[in-house]
C-alpha cells in the first residue's frame, strides 16, 4: 500500500522493520525482508518526483574544501540519487577490506569471502551478472603492463537507467504487508528511556503533522549525510545523538574526489584509446581503468586509486560548444520526470555515437583541436575523522538541523596520486607508448587537492558520499558492528555506504545492495528466531497492532 503523506496520514504505522530510505539500500532490504515474511514500512521524505520545497531540505553548508552543493549532489524522492546515477559497477579489492598499515584507520570487520555470495546477488540485481570481470581478457596493450606495477580493473554498466524508480516498484506497492509513506520526513529517532534500544520513529508530514512509527526493527539507509543528520539529530534521550557515545558518527566523511593526473605526450595515442574504450560483453557495456598493484601499493604505501586515458581540453582551456550543452543539460535541468527524461536521451544519444565510432572519434579530436591524452583520476581517500558530517544552527522547514560538511583530503591522498601517475610513466617509457607529464598540482610542495572542471562531468567527486557511520568490531572505532548494527542498539541498523571503513578504487552501488541484503537476512533471522507475535501492518486510518 502507498500513502502520501502530503495528503493522507495516518496517526501511527507498526511492522516488523521500518525502513529509513527508499533508495538502492532501502529498496533491495525491503524485498529481502518482505520476501523472509516479514511486514515492513518502507519511509520516504520524498515524493515520486523532484520538487524544489523537499529538496531544500537538502541544503546545507560547505566549511571544508570545494563540494558540490549539497542540494545537488543528492535526490530526495523515492528511488533517490539511483534516479540518476551513471551505472557504473565495480567490486572492490581484497587490500580494499585489509587493515593496511600505512593507510591510518583502515580495516573492515570481515573479509572478501563473507561478503563473496551477497555481491554475486547485487550483480544480478544490476544486470550485469553475465559479466566475469577477472577472466574478461585485457586489451593488448594493457596485456603489456608490469603486474608488479599495475592492474587492470573494469566497470560494467547497469542497462537500466531507471532501475530504482517508482515505475519499478510496483512489487513493493502491491505487497500486503509493504507500507510505502511518501512525503514522511524522520525528525527523531526515539530511544526508550533508558536509552538500550529504539522504541519509535518521530515522522514529520508537509503539514507539520506526527506520525508514530512503531516497529521490532528499524533500518537506517538514508545515504552518507543523511544517516549521520539523523542520527546526531536525535536528541532527546541521547544529548550527543544516537549511537554517537564515542563522538564518532558524522566522522570519517569520504569521496572519491576526480582530478586531473597529467598527460601522455608521444604518437601512441590510438593504442591508448583504443585500450579504454568501452566494449560490450554478453550485452553489458565494460571499461578498464587501472590501479597500483597491490605490490605497489605496499611497497610505497598508496591507497588504491584509479585511472583513465582519454582525450581532454588541456589544462585552462575550456570545452567546446557541444560538451558545455551537454554539461547544462546534465547539471542546470531540475532532476524531475521529464527532466531525467531528457538526460537520458541524451546520455543514449551520447553512448550510441561512441558506441559507433569507438576510439575513432576522440583520436580524431585530439589530432585536429590539439587536445591532451589525458590521465582521468577516480581516487581513494584515505579515512580521515576531522572530515566530517556535523549539524548546523539552520534548521529546515520540520526543524532538523542543517548539515555542515568538512571535508578534508590528506597529504596521502595526494601522495597516491602521485605514485599512480609516476607507475603509469614508468610503464610508458618501458614500452615506448609516450612521456607522461605529471599535472602541476602533484608537484606542488603544498600537496593540496586541486580539482579540474574539464577532465569529468563531475569534476569534484562522484556524489559518493562515505564512512559517517562506518563499520567496526570496536565501538570506539565506529558506529556499527560488522552486520550494520549501531553499537549498543540491538534493533537499529544502517545500510549504505556510509557503513564503508575505507573507500577503495570502486563505485559503491554493488557493495551498497550486498551489504543491505546481508544486513537484511541478518533482521529477518532474529525476527523469525523470536518467540513473540508479529506487530500487525496499519491502514491509513492509523490503528495499531
Amino acid at each position: 500500500m502507498r500513502i502520501d503523506c502530503a495528503w493522507e496520514a495516518p496517526e501511527a504505522v507498526t511492522a516488523d522493520v521500518a525502513i529509513v530510505g527508499s533508495g538502492a539500500a532501502g529498496q533491495s532490504a525491503a524485498r529481502r525482508l518482505l520476501a523472509r515474511g516479514c511486514s515492513v514500512v518502507l519511509i520516504e521524505s520524498g515524493g515520486l518526483d523532484h520538487h524544489d520545497t523537499t529538496a531544500d531540505f537538502n541544503r546545507g553548508e560547505i566549511v571544508g574544501h570545494e563540494y558540490h552543493p549539497l542540494e545537488h549532489s543528492r535526490l530526495r524522492f523515492f528511488g533517490g540519487t539511483t534516479a540518476i546515477w551513471g551505472g557504473r559497477v565495480a567490486e572492490y579489492d581484497a587490500i580494499d577490506f585489509e587493515r593496511r598499515d600505512w593507510v591510518p584507520h583502515s580495516g573492515w570487520p570481515f573479509g572478501p569471502a563473507e561478503i563473496h555470495d551477497y555481491l554475486a546477488e547485487a550483480r544480478a540485481l544490476l544486470g550485469v551478472d553475465g559479466v566475469d570481470t577477472g577472466r574478461l581478457p585485457r586489451p593488448p596493450l594493457l596485456q603489456r603492463l608490469s603486474s608488479e606495477e599495475l592492474a587492470v580493473r573494469w566497470w560494467c554498466f547497469d542497462p537500466a537507467f531507471d532501475r530504482f524508480t517508482i515505475d519499478r516498484a510496483e512489487d513493493l506497492q502491491d505487497d500486503p504487508r509493504c507500507t510505502l509513506l511518501l512525503h514522511a520526513t524522520v525528525r527523531e529517532i526515539v530511544l526508550e528511556a533508558d536509552a538500550g534500544s529504539v522504541e519509535r520513529l518521530d515522522i514529520r508530514t508537509p503539514s507539520g503533522r506526527s506520525i508514530d512509527i512503531r516497529a521490532r526493527h528499524y533500518l537506517l539507509a538514508a545515504g552518507g549525510i543523511e544517516n549521520p543528520r539523523i542520527l546526531l539529530a536525535s536528541n532527546s534521550i541521547a544529548p550527543a545523538g544516537v549511537g554517537n557515545s564515542y563522538d564518532l558518527v558524522g566522522r570519517y566523511f569520504m569521496e572519491h574526489p576526480h582530478a586531473r593526473g597529467g598527460r601522455i605526450v608521444g604518437t601512441a595515442d590510438w593504442r591508448w584509446l583504443a585500450s579504454f574504450a568501452k566494449r560490450k560483453v554478453n550485452g553489458v557495456e565494460v571499461s578498464p581503468a587501472l590501479t597500483p598493484a597491490e605490490a605497489l601499493q605496499r611497497r610505497e604505501g598508496l591507497l588504491n586509486t584509479a585511472l583513465t586515458i582519454a582525450v581532454r581540453q588541456p589544462e585552462g582551456g575550456s570545452h567546446p560548444i557541444a560538451k558545455r550543452a551537454y554539461l547544462h543539460v546534465k547539471h542546470r535541468t531540475a532532476p524531475t520526470r521529464q527532466g531525467r527524461s531528457l538526460w537520458k536521451m541524451t546520455k543514449h544519444l551520447v553512448r550510441g555515437y561512441t558506441g559507433l565510432t569507438g576510439p575513432f572519434h576522440p583520436w580524431l579530436m585530439k589530432r585536429i583541436n590539439r587536445l591532451d591524452l589525458a590521465l582521468v583520476v577516480r581516487a581513494e581517500q584515505a579515512p580521515n575523522p576531522d572530515s566530517r558530517v556535523r549539524l548546523s544552527d539552520q534548521k529546515d522547514a520540520v526543524g532538523m538541523p542543517r548539515v555542515a560538511l568538512d571535508w578534508r583530503l590528506s597529504s596521502l591522498d595526494v601522495d597516491s596520486v602521485v605514485g599512480l601517475v609516476d607507475a603509469v610513466g614508468r610503464e610508458s617509457r618501458r614500452l615506448d607508448l609516450g612521456v607522461v607529464e605529471p599535472a602541476a598540482w602533484l608537484k606542488d610542495g603544498e600537496k593540496r587537492w586541486t580539482s579540474d572542471e574539464l577532465v569529468s562531468a563531475h569534476p569534484i567527486g562522484g556524489f559518493h558520499h562515505m564512512g559517517t557511520t562506518r563499520m567496526a568490531t570496536d565501538p570506539r572505532r565506529g558506529v556499527t558492528d560488522g552486520w550494520g548494527r549501531v553499537h549498543g542498539l540491538p534493533n537499529l541498523h544502517i545500510a549504505g555506504s556510509s557503513l564503508f571503513p575505507t573507500a577503495g578504487w570502486a563505485n559503491p552501488t554493488l557493495m551498497i545492495l550486498a551489504l543491505a541484503l546481508r544486513t537484511a537476512d541478518r533482521i529477518a533471522e532474529e525476527l523469525q528466531s523470536a518467540a513473540v507475535p508479529k506487530l500487525s501492518r496499519t491502514g491509513s486510518d492509523g490503528t495499531t497492532g
